[in-house]
């Protein structure tokens, strides 16, 4: 996040104490120790039942991203039909990115030919909201049948954005905004060894092995690099050190995108359980009053709004989205909120300048209301079948270390996490292929 993106952050968590301060009934000096206290507590409470979930979910992720190949995947993604949605969702899962990250990779597959649906559709939205550690962290804080909701959502999000890219949006428009990221500058590859990112054209080093060609950004990289690597199976890279250095690595490059938004959401869904009192919640969510269509859709739209508002992205808007429903956002609104994340302000603004201000505000519009009528067909598809979990359910609680599962796993996690920053931290030892990481050929 940018500067300006904390302060504006700021102003808003002043802003949550600013209500509970106008609106409490209890004398100030009670209100902001018992306040306090909560936000303390249901801070470090959704940081400890969550950490073993954030630990697990980054390495499988960093697994998949160092231990598998992501090339050509853009000419699997030329097409708008079941294929490639299916394979651009796939592709998305397995990258785990923030949604920073997931905007710019989008991008680049789009740019490289793949199409507006398959990418900015499938892939973009599958990246960040369909991937293992958001999943994990869903289940723990909300429960299964929201991390059920979240994948059939999710799909049924992706399919509404493919329609409406193949049916709604002119080619001339789609074709504009790709020529729009082609005029910003050359394509890239990546360096197969410390993974910088080097423009092909441009690169002084490169090496020829099977017929492809790989580029690097140094001497150094050229010479630190092993084309046997780039042929090792998967098995061969979990069974070798270079294989979990390579885990490592990436991983940390996930915790290094994403720690603060995770930090921001457990201390914005802190302050929210313990500055806003019951009674402007019950307010604001009251009981449908124009029946309970009108009222999901409307609390939809809200919980939309919400996730806009608030910047934060990705994990980082569950522990939030458990307060929004504990406090009475309905079961759908509360998906609505979570699958917003990809139209906060400074990623409309990203939009903007790679693919122009009209392509910019057709596809920010298309996530906003295909999360907005994702959310309001799933409540009702799981109010059919009775799958609606109690608010109860939801992990919002005051701290208690006890001697049970939790605290073996997050031992466990903690001691993994250690060994994995150590792998990061380590220098590779001769023969491991410099970084350690698992080669890809350029396209």
């Amino acid at each position: 996040m940018e500067k300006k993106e904390y302060a504006i952050l700021a102003i808003i968590a002043l802003a949550t104490v600013g209500v509970g301060v106008f609106t409490t009934s209890k004398p100030l000096g009670a209100f902001f120790a018992e306040s306090t206290r909560q936000f303390v507590t249901t801070t470090a409470a959704m940081a400890w039942i969550t950490w073993w979930a954030l630990v697990v979910g980054f390495a499988i992720a960093g697994g998949v991203e160092a231990w598998t190949s992501n090339e050509a995947v853009a000419d699997l993604l030329e097409g708008h039909g079941p294929r490639e949605i299916g394979y651009g969702s796939l592709f998305g899962f397995i990258s785990s990115s923030c949604s920073y990250s997931a905007i710019a990779t989008a991008k680049n597959l789009f740019k490289k030919g793949g199409s507006a649906a398959a990418t900015l559709g499938a892939f973009m939205f599958a990246s960040t909201n369909l991937v293992i550690e958001i999943g994990a962290v869903i289940w723990i804080l909300l429960g299964w049948q929201f991390l059920l909701a979240d994948i059939v959502g999710g799909f049924m999000l992706i399919g509404l954005m493919a329609l409406g890219f193949v049916y709604l949006v002119p080619d001339e428009v789609v074709e504009q905004a790709r020529q729009n990221v082609l005029d910003e500058g050359q394509p890239t590859v990546q360096d197969p060894v410390c993974g910088m990112e080097v423009n092909p054209e441009e690169a002084d080093y490169s090496t020829e092995h099977d017929d492809r060609t790989y580029y690097f950004c140094s001497q150094s990289c050229k010479e630190s690099f092993d084309p046997e690597e780039a042929n090792t199976t998967i098995r061969e890279q979990a069974t070798s050190l270079s294989g979990w250095k390579a885990l490592a690595d990436k991983q940390w490059k996930e915790w290094g995108m994403l720690w603060d938004e995770i930090a921001i959401g457990f201390v914005f869904a802190g302050l929210i359980a313990g500055f806003i009192p019951e009674h402007v919640w019950t307010s604001i969510f009251a009981e449908p009053t124009f029946g309970l269509p009108v009222y999901v859709f409307w609390t939809a739209v809200v919980g939309a709004v919400i996730g806009i508002a608030t910047f934060v992205c990705s994990v980082g808007n569950v522990p939030f989205a458990a307060v929004l429903f504990t406090n009475g956002l309905p079961f759908g609104s509360v998906l609505s909120y979570i699958y917003a994340d990809l139209i906060v302000p400074p990623i409309m603004d990203a939009y903007r300048e790679y693919y122009g201000t009209k392509f910019a505000a057709i596809l920010s519009g298309m996530i906003f209301l295909s999360a907005v009528l994702t959310g309001f067909v799933i409540h009702f598809l799981f109010l059919g079948v009775g799958l609606i979990p109690a608010r109860s359910t939801a992990q919002i609680a005051e701290v208690k270390i006890e001697m049970n599962y939790k605290m073996v796993l997050n031992v466990l996690a903690t001691a993994f996490f250690l060994f994995l920053y150590w792998l990061h931290r380590s220098e590779p030892t001769e023969g491991e292929g410099g970084h350690g990481e698992h080669a890809h050929p350029a396209d």
